[in-house]
């Protein structure tokens, strides 16, 4: 018996990249992780074998990586060398297999790889999340072990094995352990415990973490004697303010402690809920001032209890104003012609230092006339040089709008100011003429004097889509720039191309009279609808007499004189 057993491993030795000897059981299938990766040309990433061993009874897993066969489809889009690692040569779609010879025959596994010719480089960033393999794992009882593997993604999205550079943890200790850098998960008792992969990412000095499942079927349950809830008191001093409880149950047989906080055999209550409120997660809560009794109640297994208290003290005191009050500087601007512009500044006084301080790119600005005088809020934190300045007031019309300044401080307050705007009436009888020129004649064109503006000063261009767009992956996209020197991109946008929002209709308000160039990206471009005039650049200055081109760019121009709709064709 002894000898057929040594004559079959070795036959299994000689056969399969992975050693199955007389002691071992047996490779019964292998899984490639992850099962699709997308990449561009230049970069890589890492793939993961997982055997599974046992011959379907009592399975175990092991990481196989090195030790399968990898073949790639088309080395002409992805290579794969012998650990796994696959390099994007050329774009198209390749499939990535592993494969070993098993207990019952040949096993294998594959996963897809997408490359693009766009981008480059070698697939780096930080890491992103990690995923723990296997993400549930069952063992029959104790002394049994299970290899866990921490598989990181990166900000680029590539994948790439953290064995060696994740901190393992098991938060049962008295149902499973872990190797603090292996990831072999031994059973001690029966029960669940949560593996955890923690990742230190040394650039941004964040942490990410990934979770996994292990179950010991066989095996005693361990009772608890004892329960501690830490800290033993807390106190809590505004509307809404948190704290956290810890709950440690203490094991009787091994004397480990293992954390309860947030498990279904803790039970979390307070004795004036109304005023301190407890979570099942041992969250709590600041609703009234009082004092609260919080209660942990640990049932075992058995049936047996365990608990202990701690204490609440809330109370209500005012939380300090932060922002005191918000000025607009200048309160009042005047201007002589239509389309003038005045810049507003929004000053805050605070409480604490640096007590004065500009928020005129941090408020919100309003205006009450928002078609006739409209009013810029800035678009970013620090403007640059494709967002707009914040408190920028303009004339679309005679008459005058009040300017609303809205700033938030630290502690939610909300202070508001005012100031007007003006493009006062000038009659052409009351103006001075240029020399040369007849009586009633305005002395400056475009001044806010009757008859200067049309019936509709500000003017609405929409854009939508035409065509079946059969084909799904289609990304065409439509962007203008405003009119506005210099000028901001893309205030006009649609279409599945654009990198933000946007539908197959998008809509943008410009001056009447402006000219506004329209540009059409991907897809199958057709054509513009009559309305809007097709040039060869950006400019909008060329004429162009050719077909369109059909995966763009094409350009076009309109000029509005009043609401207008122009429809771009995909075929």
């Amino acid at each position: 018996m002894f000898a057929r057993c040594c004559v079959r491993g070795l036959l299994l030795l000689f056969l399969a990249t992975s050693v199955v000897g007389c002691a071992t059981q047996g490779l019964d299938s292998i899984q490639v992780t992850p099962t699709t990766q997308a990449l561009t040309v230049g970069q890589t990433a890492q793939f993961i074998a997982v055997g599974t061993y046992g011959n379907a009874n009592h399975t175990s897993t092991k990481d196989v990586t090195s030790g399968v066969t990898w073949i790639s489809s088309a080395p002409a889009v992805a290579t794969v060398n012998a650990s796994g690692i696959v390099t994007a040569m050329g774009a198209g779609t390749t499939t990535i297999t592993a494969s070993a010879t098993a207990f019952n025959g040949p096993a294998g596994s594959s996963a897809t790889v997408t490359v693009t010719a766009a981008g480059g480089g070698v697939a780096g960033g930080n890491i992103v999340s990690i995923s723990v393999i296997p993400g549930s794992q069952s063992v029959s009882s104790p002394t049994q072990t299970t290899q866990f593997l921490a598989i990181g993604t990166t900000s680029s999205g590539a994948t790439v094995n953290l064995g060696g550079q994740v901190a393992w943890s098991s938060s049962s200790p008295q149902i499973a352990t872990i190797g603090g850098t292996t990831g072999l998960a031994t059973a001690v008792g029966q029960g669940t415990a949560t593996i955890t992969a923690l990742y230190n990412n040394s650039a941004g000095g964040t942490v990410v973490a990934g979770t996994a499942t292990f179950i010991v079927v066989g095996g005693t349950t361990q009772q608890f004697t004892a329960v501690t809830i830490v800290p033993n008191s807390q106190t809590l001093s505004t509307l809404n303010e948190t704290a956290q409880f810890i709950a440690l149950a203490t094991s009787g047989t091994t004397g480990l402690q293992q954390d309860v906080t947030s498990s279904p055999q803790l039970t979390w209550s307070s004795s004036v809920p109304s005023a301190g409120s407890i979570s099942a997660t041992g969250l709590a809560k600041n609703l009234a001032a009082a004092n609260s009794t919080i209660t942990a109640v640990l049932t075992n297994s058995d049936g047996s209890v365990v608990s202990n208290t701690a204490t609440l003290a809330t109370t209500l005191t005012a939380a300090p104003q932060d922002l005191l009050s918000l000025a607009i500087i200048p309160s009042s601007i005047t201007v002589g012609n239509l389309q003038a512009t005045g810049q507003f500044l929004a000053i805050g006084t605070f409480a604490t230092a640096p007590y004065i301080r500009d928020l005129t790119n941090s408020a919100q600005w309003i205006t009450s006339a928002p078609n006739v005088f409209p009013v810029t809020t800035n678009n970013s934190a620090a403007p640059t040089s494709g967002s707009q300045n914040g408190g920028v007031a303009s004339a679309y019309g005679t008459g005058g709008a009040v300017i609303i300044a809205e700033a938030m401080g630290t502690d939610g307050t909300i202070q508001t100011a005012t100031a007007t705007f003006n493009c006062p009436l000038v009659e052409p009888s009351a103006a001075v003429p240029p020399t040369g020129t007849s009586p009633g004649t305005p002395a400056v064109p475009g001044s806010c004097f009757p008859g200067s503006q049309a019936s509709a000063l500000l003017s609405t261009l929409t854009v939508y889509n035409e065509g079946l767009n059969t084909n799904t992956t289609m990304n065409w996209q439509v962007t203008a720039p405003s009119v506005s020197n210099p000028p901001t991109p893309n205030v006009l946008h649609c279409g599945p191309g654009y990198t933000g929002s946007g539908g197959s209709v998008c809509t943008a308000t410009y001056p009447v009279g402006a000219t506004v160039v329209l540009t059409a990206t991907g897809g199958a471009f057709g054509g513009w609808s009559v309305s809007c005039q097709p040039v060869t650049d950006a400019t909008g200055s060329t004429l162009y007499s050719g077909p369109p081109i059909q995966n763009g760019p094409n350009y076009c121009k309109v000029t509005l004189t009043s609401d207008d709709t122009v429809g771009a064709i995909f075929n």
